[in-house]
This record gives structure tokens, sequence and C-alpha cells, in this order.
């Protein structure tokens, strides 16, 4: 009986973690569950599924689904955060959660994440956190494509100006002369 219940367990966290871009464990010890609840709301807002289970159904549902490179640190108090949208978003909601509500406390912390396929250590999530969204980083690729555009018609709009000035000077210089 327990042994098909632990079975169903390893079934569902498999299904909550395939298909997923980013995986990051978290090392929530020193965290109360007022500020457990605010973090889950975060994460909840921003598709990220964020759970409790215990290490070893953890590792085994990892290495049904080939990865075993996050077996070592499975230990300790260890929520896990899965997104499937976005690779960043797990690692960009704990650092502002760090920042704004726990006052850039040590805790909870990375452990270690598994994003796109790789391992990242939890400074690696860090500075992956800090870069801007995708949305941000298309906007920018976008004005850089936009702006040699933009000066062109900037300096022909210009040449043409000049051009329709000198013409209404000639036609005014040529009426005042009749």
């Amino acid at each position: 009986m327990v042994q098909n219940v632990k079975y169903d367990i390893v079934k569902d966290l498999t299904a909550r973690l395939s298909g997923a871009k980013a995986i990051v464990l978290v090392d929530y010890k020193g965290i109360n569950i007022e500020q457990v609840n605010q973090l889950r709301n975060r994460f909840r807002a921003n598709q990220v599924d964020y759970f409790v289970q215990k290490n070893t159904l953890i590792k085994i549902a990892l290495n049904e689904m080939g990865i075993s490179e996050l077996d070592n640190y499975l230990m300790g108090p260890t929520a896990v955060a899965v997104c499937k949208l976005d690779e960043v978003a797990p690692a960009r909601e704990l650092v502002k959660f760090l920042k704004e509500v726990m006052e850039d406390a040590k805790f909870p912390s990375f452990k270690v994440g598994y994003v796109a396929g790789h391992v990242f250590s939890a400074t690696e999530l860090v500075a992956l956190a800090k870069l801007p969204s995708r949305e941000e980083l298309l906007a920018k690729v976008l004005s850089c494509m936009n702006a040699p555009l933009s000066n062109f018609v900037g300096v022909t709009q210009g040449i043409i100006r000049k051009f329709v000035y000198a013409v209404d000077a000639i036609v005014k210089k040529q009426a005042e002369a009749s």
C-alpha cells in the first residue's frame, strides 16, 4: 500500500518536472510560513510551480527523466521551483523575493539549477536572474535593427527639406524681381 502511494507521488513529480525549461533546487530553511506563502504567490503569478517533497522521491523522478546531475544537491531541506515557459523566471523571482521581502538575507538560497539542459551553480543563477527579460532583450534587438533605418529616413528628410526651402527661396526671389 505504501509502495503504491510512493509510486503515485513519483509519477506526479515526473509529470510536474517533465517539459521544464528550468528546475531550481532551493534551500528553504530559515523562512517562516507567511514568507513561504508570499514566495509561492510570486512564483504562481509567474507560472512557476513551487513545491516541497522528499529528496529521495525527487531524485527518483529526476532520474526517470534522465537527469542525474542534481543528485548530489538533494540533501537537507529542499524545495523545487519548476517553470515550463521561461528559463529565468524561478531564479529572477527568488532573487526579487530575497531583495524585497527578505531584505537581502542569506535564506532561502539557491542550491543548484538545471536550465535548458545545463547545470547552473548558485552564483550563476543569481547572474542569470539579473539578465533583462526576454521581452526587454527583443526590444533592444529591434531598436538596434531600427536605428539605421530611422537615421536614414531622418537624413533623407533633411535633404528634401533643404531642397524645398531652396526652391521656395528661388520662387520668392523671382516673384520679387518681377
